[in-house]
């Protein structure tokens, strides 16, 4: 006789399993602690089998009779169901291990070893943020270019357009890699060239007119705030540097003796290592310095602790405190500064000038210059810039005709 959920309830535990069936090879096991599990007796190349469809009352009496249906026509089709379950659970756990988070973050791990960290954490951060709450269980070789699309446009939707594309890139390569490693077979971000609104370009805001440099600096000269805030200002303009450099700046790298500081490869976005010829102006400011922070090992330590390096916002900070608004001058704004006087005022060579900035520059041949290339020019540049800083901060309200020296 087949069963009914009344005789299901009623029945007692006893001292040995008891074996209820219900037709087609399915019956419920009793245990003698009161348990109850459907199982599903049938035979598979000649040899007799059993299959768990689960436990009572979690699985009921129709869902038990469902799940043995489709075992059933799983047999009738040459399946064994068992073989079946075990290759859908295999197919689960490789979808899961294949899901857009977990690819995306090897990706990253991977990647992080040639990034500078805080373009490393702004990255992961960004997927964090607006990809992974909405795709990231997605086994990547599924996503779709709708589905993406609708990520990224979120992040569009909110006024953040320039984030939105740097998403996008960023998922692009991501899928990239997932190609490469046979998870995906092709890249949708590839499908959404010119869906997003474009990007307002936007200069980053610099002071460049030689009068309103001289007020700047005299400005910097009398700022009120921490000691260590105010040398990273007045440093700044000296070695024009990008500001997540200077912040990160370890007294290990800084040579005094020999008026050099070496930036590693890491700290670098351009992933070279760098040398900053310093001015005597700059090693005036160090030395300053030293006797304050000079035990620890960030040259510009954090006012919270002495183990991290500076805020990224207090140079903006302080130069906002100080009157000086977004759209006239940002910590970006001293490597404008530099590139504009240098080459349009006291016409130094450009190619010293993009060395000096850390910008990609190639030889005649293509090739890269070395960190020490045109070292000797680039510190008569160094040293000629910063008398001439020197001499537009003493002059208030008088533009400097400065001649250097061939």
């Amino acid at each position: 006789m087949s069963l009914s959920d009344t005789a299901i309830r009623k029945v007692k535990p006893t001292e040995k399993s008891q074996r209820l069936f219900d037709g087609g090879g399915l019956y419920l096991e009793v245990s003698p602690a009161g348990g109850k599990w459907w199982r599903l007796k049938y035979r598979y190349g000649g040899k007799e089998k059993r299959l768990s469809l689960g436990t009572y009352p979690d699985t009921g009496l129709a869902d038990a009779r469902s799940k043995r249906d489709t075992a059933r026509r799983l047999l009738a089709g040459g399946t064994d169901p068992a073989e079946h379950r075990k290759a859908e659970k295999a197919a689960g756990e490789d979808r899961a291990a294949n899901s857009l988070e977990v690819v995306a973050r090897e990706w990253h791990a991977k990647q992080a070893t040639k990034w500078v960290k805080d373009h490393a954490d702004r990255t992961m951060l960004r997927l964090e943020n607006d990809i992974f709450p909405w795709l990231g269980k997605r086994p990547i070789a599924d996503v779709t270019a709708k589905e993406l699309l609708g990520a990224v446009s979120r992040i569009a939707d909110r006024g953040a357009v320039e984030s939105a594309h740097r998403a996008l890139q960023t998922c692009g390569q991501v899928f990239r890699y997932a190609i490469a490693t046979g998870r995906a077979e092709r890249n949708p971000a590839t499908d959404l060239r010119g869906a997003l609104p474009p990007v307002k370009q936007a200069h980053l805001a610099a002071i460049t007119d030689p009068e309103k440099v001289g007020g700047l600096l005299r400005a910097m000269d009398a700022y009120s705030g921490s000691f260590v805030t105010k040398c990273a200002l007045r440093l700044a303009p000296l070695v024009f540097v990008r500001p997540g450099e200077l912040r990160h700046a370890e007294w290990a790298e800084i040579n005094l003796a020999k008026a050099e500081w070496s930036i590693p490869a890491e700290k670098m976005k351009m992933r070279e290592p760098h040398l900053v010829p310093l001015s005597s102006q700059a090693v005036a400011i160090l030395t300053e310095l030293h006797a304050l922070t000079g035990r620890g090992r960030y040259v510009f330590p954090s006012a919270r602790s002495p183990k991290r390096p500076m805020s990224n916002n207090a140079v903006l900070s302080a130069l906002r405190r100080m009157g000086f608004d977004k759209n006239e001058m940002s910590g970006h704004g001293f490597r404008a500064m530099a590139r504009t006087i240098l080459d349009e005022t006291l016409h130094f060579r450009p190619d010293y000038i993009e060395h000096q900035l850390a910008h990609a520059v190639r030889d005649p041949n293509g090739r890269a210059y070395n960190r020490t290339a045109h070292l000797p020019e680039r510190r008569k540049m160094m040293q000629a810039w910063a008398d001439y800083l020197d001499a537009l901060c003493a002059n208030a309200g008088t533009v400097i005709a400065f001649k250097r020296t061939a």
